[in-house]
């Protein structure tokens, strides 16, 4: 029952199933776990006379008359419908109301003379008379009215084609109709010690709820499932290393000491503690599988280093993998500077480079003739292998999938390497613990002592003059600049600037300075050329794209203006900004945003320019921009949360995680039967229990 089609479901068809599809709703159990974002008590249906002036009510009346007239104060050939003013007066036996609507003129095609509808807003009062401004409505049936008043009602996500009633009819008719067949995923054991109800009770209660209580009640339920699977995958996962066979790195104090004092610098001390840990993990016989993170510029290049040295102490070979080109010759640079004497061999393999040194690269890594091997994508090709790959090493980890790590680790020869993936991208301890609880972690938690926080400065385009001049006393004190654009080329939109577009704008402007681009479209050559040029100061200003988020350190470019930074995300923004925080000088973040920008977009940019700590950045980004959009960019491999929100949630997550670990610890390949409806849910979304 739970994998049949919807298509054949009444009231769906071959049309509408479409419109499910692109919901992500494909089969009965997948509209069972349709949720509603909302709810309305639909039970306290006013009559149109007692309506009191700035009150929100709900009534229930039929159209009288309706009217579509244009605005007046448009000119007529800039006049479409849609901008037009749709009115209609609706009554029931008690009065007439007004409702208007401002700019939907299409609703003359939905709303008609005689329909019933329940119309739901705000009372106000124009020349004397009651009315509603752009009121929720929605049109009744007879025959379907009592799921749509008279009781606490559920309001959906949609898709164009698909109205609230639709979407209503069709769960009705599922539960009513295949509700009890539906298996209930966790088992009664679990249910009963956290007080939960069963699943058929629990989808009722969701949708067609009798009270709000009911509808909570059945919310922390499903929120209880969905951080449950979430957690038994993870320490299903996590048992799964224990049992793997690793080569044991061993390596004595006094190298590590030696190590140290090579530093031109002292370590922080979440930095030693970091490298504590990770060199007790790689002593191990079985697998490490540590996440290092920590806010931009917080020094875990450096943490990664002395793991990659044990293992090159230890005889064995590392990979090391970035995301981009840039990233990997920047490390490069790092690992020869921190390794200068100790004799390490070191190269990158990317697409970019010949076929000829492609095959240099991997004759020497099978006959061990290379240590470390930085590189991008590259490394995961099938024509690479190992003589002895003892560490894996991923930087910036939230940019590769689940099976591209697994490939990389892959290439060991009769043994698991270890692994330590990184992450530039906070997440607050509670979420990692959700997210990566199959890993270890480490957190880098202070910046090197001399690093300054930038101070960030967000203004409107008219204020560009003034941007201009601060930018011109900056470069006069000898500092270099970044300016980042959101696209290469021009485009249809007048408010987005372009990098081509600006560059002879700003070419013009300081012409007094060497100004030079930088973009992903460019040739590596090409990019090599332009980086070592900004590092040795022979460029003043960089004109960039994104590109430059990761992987270029240049300590003398302190200052960086965003253009249109409407356009990124907050967590983009905030590893943009990461870019100029790496040296004694006092660096600025401008932001040069359009006047006219969303609501949203204005909160992301209020939040960067307030907070500069990388964890608090991370949890206003899940405010924002939801659990769903969130852990479905972080958490491959894992099911989307849907209904969970583990940073509002928690009190249920430290109890889910609890519960979760008794059952693996107790019956870690889920072998009891009390557990079997576990395997299977598993097992039903992943094709396969493995």
């Amino acid at each position: 029952m739970e994998r049949n089609n919807i298509r054949y479901i009444k009231g769906i068809g071959p049309k509408r199933e479409k419109i499910f599809n692109r919901l992500g709703i494909y089969t009965i159990r997948d509209l069972l776990y349709y949720f509603p974002l909302r709810y309305e008590d639909r039970r306290n249906i006013k009559k149109i006379n007692q309506l009191k002036e700035d009150e929100v009510s709900l009534v229930e009346a039929k159209v009288l008359a309706r009217n579509l007239k244009p605005f007046k104060f448009r000119p007529h050939w800039q006049r479409r419908v849609k901008d037009n003013i749709f009115e209609i007066a609706v009554e029931d036996d008690s009065g007439i109301l007004m409702c208007v609507w401002f700019n939907q003129g299409y609703l003359k095609d939905y709303i008609k003379v005689g329909d019933r509808v329940i119309i739901y807003g705000k009372v106000k009062r124009y020349k004397g008379k009651l009315q509603m401004v752009s009121p929720e409505f929605e049109l009744l049936d007879e025959k379907d009215s009592s799921l749509n008043i008279g009781r606490i009602v559920g309001f959906y996500r949609l898709k164009e084609g698909l109205t609230q009633k639709n979407i209503r009819k069709v769960i009705y008719f599922c539960l009513d109709n295949f509700g009890n067949k539906v298996s209930d995923p966790l088992p009664y054991y679990i249910r009963k010690k956290n007080n939960l109800s069963n699943i058929y009770h629990s989808l009722k209660n969701i949708h067609f709820p009798d009270s709000l209580n009911e509808a909570l009640f059945a919310r922390r339920r499903f929120i209880f499932e969905e951080l449950f699977f979430s957690q038994i995958l993870v320490y299903l996962r996590k048992a799964s290393y224990r049992v793997k066979k690793s080569i044991s790195l061993i390596c004595s104090p006094k190298f590590i000491s030696q190590l140290k004092n090579s530093l031109p610098f002292s370590l922080t001390s979440s930095q030693e503690k970091a490298i504590e840990e990770i060199i007790n993990d790689l002593a191990k016989p079985y697998p490490m599988h540590r996440l290092l993170q920590g806010d931009v510029g917080s020094g875990k290049t450096v943490v990664a280093c002395f793991a990659l040295a044990v293992a090159v102490k230890c005889g064995c070979q590392v990979a090391f993998m970035v995301p981009t080109e840039v990233l990997a010759y920047q490390h490069l640079m790092t690992f020869k500077k921190l390794f200068k004497g100790f004799g390490f061999r070191i190269e990158v393999l990317t697409s970019s480079l010949t076929q000829k040194s492609k095959k240099k690269i991997s004759y020497d890594l099978k006959n061990a003739k290379i240590d470390i091997i930085l590189g991008t994508h590259s490394l995961i090709e099938e024509s690479i292998s190992f003589k002895k790959l003892g560490l894996v090493v991923i930087d910036e980890q939230h940019k590769f999938g689940v099976a591209q790590r697994a490939l990389l680790s892959k290439k060991a020869r009769g043994y698991f390497p270890h692994c330590l993936v990184m992450s530039a991208t906070p997440i607050p301890r509670s979420l990692a613990l959700s997210l990566y609880g199959d890993l270890d972690f480490s957190v880098i938690q202070e910046l090197p002592p001399h690093r300054k926080q930038p101070k960030t400065i967000w203004i409107e385009e008219d204020k560009r003059r003034w941007v201009y001049d601060f930018l011109r006393d900056k470069l006069k004190e000898n500092r270099q600049v970044y300016i980042i654009y959101p696209v290469i080329d021009e485009s249809n939109d007048s408010e987005l600037k372009s990098l081509t577009q600006m560059y002879r704008i700003v070419k013009r402007e300081f012409k007094d300075f060497r100004v030079d681009v930088f973009h992903g479209r460019m040739k590596s050559g090409e990019k090599e050329r332009i980086i070592k040029e900004f590092r040795d100061n022979t460029i003043d200003i960089l004109i960039a794209t994104t590109v430059i988020e990761v992987g270029i350190d240049i300590e003398n470019a302190t200052v960086m203006v965003v253009e249109n930074p409407e356009r990124f995300g907050l967590s983009q923004l905030h590893q943009l900004r990461g870019r100029i925080r790496r040296s004694i000088y006092q660096p600025y973040f401008i932001l040069i945003s359009s006047s006219k920008i969303s609501d949203n977009a204005r909160r992301r940019l209020e939040v960067i320019s307030k907070v500069s700590d990388g964890f608090k950045v991370a949890e206003e980004d899940l405010k924002l921009r939801g659990p769903g959009d969130f852990f479905g960019h972080l958490q491959s491999g894992f099911p989307q949360l849907k209904i969970a929100n583990p940073l509002e949630d928690l009190a249920i997550l430290k109890r889910v995680r609890k519960c979760a670990y008794e059952v693996i610890k107790k019956d870690p390949l889920l072998k009891e039967s009390f557990h079997r409806c576990i395997k299977e849910h598993i097992g039903f979304w992943r094709g396969g229990f493995k």
